[in-house]
């Protein structure tokens, strides 16, 4: 099965940026998703990216994150810019073969 761990996370202002790595262990990475989950909410749906590189975003965060993958190093990021508050939470990269991950923290202070 293939093994996903995330990375980058951080305490960051509004207005700044991160980049978040997913990184496969076990198996070759392929359509790949991140998710995020704020405090007391449901985990929703940020970005894919197919094993093509077409890609996919929510409309909340479509122009501000950017979803890559570099085949060699096995691994999906994720570029955030202009960082807001509500983006606030812990991010997961997620496919079709893996389990869930524990995910890497991003908080947006105001």
């Amino acid at each position: 099965q293939v093994q996903l761990v995330e990375s980058g996370g951080g305490l960051v202002q509004a207005g700044g940026s991160l980049r978040l790595s997913c990184a496969a262990s076990g198996g070759s990475i392929k359509t790949t998703y991140w998710y995020r989950q704020a405090p007391g909410k449901q985990r929703e749906f940020v970005a894919v990216i197919s094993s093509g590189g077409g890609t996919s975003y929510s409309d909340s965060v479509r122009d501000r994150f950017t979803i890559s993958r570099d085949n060699a190093e096995n691994t999906v990021y994720l570029q955030m810019t202009s960082l807001k508050p509500e983006d606030t939470g812990v991010y997961y990269c997620k496919t079709v073969a893996s389990s869930w991950g524990q995910g890497t923290q991003v908080t947006v202070s105001a």
